[in-house]
């Protein structure tokens, strides 16, 4: 975390060593690899309550991510006010009517068919929270002086992979909600102007009656997303 006038290197020990024999590190990532295979983007919600400490345990493991010069610039909010769940979802909605009646090109709405996104977004008031990712385009000094953030995009982008794979850790579920530009998530959550809203994820427990579409499982083989140079 970036403080004023900390402008020389001091190294650590390294304080937690976690690694693995060959053998036992194959096993271990290939039984991640499974685990995450059971993770689904969700839009059906059960009424269960979660508690505010599993969802303050999966914020506090995105905020181990690494960071641009170790800056952080990530801020996350956990809704759980009916109200302000129902002011996010009317914001939504109306900026979603105005994609699906022009905004949107043809072939964008042509992708996003066998999604089955619409104009309504039920999940924002039925799941039991929603987390706002902010991202922090500068940082603030306590004396109120402002100083760059590095690489914002990409660190927020790996804090909030994270804090979806502790999500599904907890045995819950989210959904990946992207405003566009839903402007008024900065004063409604009480965030600063150089905070921008980059992601809403409504978390908690799958419906019994859950569906995902069938296109969501259809994933890219390994040989499509990875080169090796041996």
């Amino acid at each position: 975390m970036y403080r004023k006038g900390e402008v020389s290197y001091q190294p650590l020990q390294l304080p937690d060593r976690v690694q693995l024999d060959d053998d036992a590190a194959l096993a271990s990532v290939e039984r991640f690899r499974d685990y995450m295979k059971k993770r689904h983007s969700v839009r059906d919600y059960s009424q269960r309550p979660v508690q505010e400490a599993v969802i303050a345990a999966c914020i506090a493991a995105a905020g181990t991510a690494p960071s641009g010069a170790n800056h952080q610039p990530w801020h996350f909010v956990a809704i759980s006010d009916p109200a302000m769940k129902a002011r996010i979802r009317d914001g939504a909605e109306e900026e979603e009517r105005a994609f699906y009646q022009g905004g949107a090109g043809d072939e964008w709405l042509s992708a996003l068919e066998p999604i089955g996104t619409g104009v309504s977004k039920p999940h924002l008031t039925d799941a039991p929270w929603l987390i706002v990712v902010f991202a922090q385009r500068y940082g603030m000094t306590e004396d109120g002086a402002r100083y760059k953030n590095y690489y914002v995009p990409e660190s927020v982008g790996i804090a909030t992979g994270m804090l979806i794979t502790a999500i599904h850790h907890a045995g819950l579920v989210c959904l990946e909600h992207t405003p566009n530009p839903m402007k008024f998530l900065g004063p409604l959550c009480g965030r600063p102007d150089h905070e921008k809203s980059v992601m809403i994820l409504p978390v908690g427990y799958p419906a019994e009656t859950a569906t995902v579409p069938a296109v969501a499982k259809r994933k890219k083989p390994l040989d499509q997303i990875m080169s090796i140079f041996r």
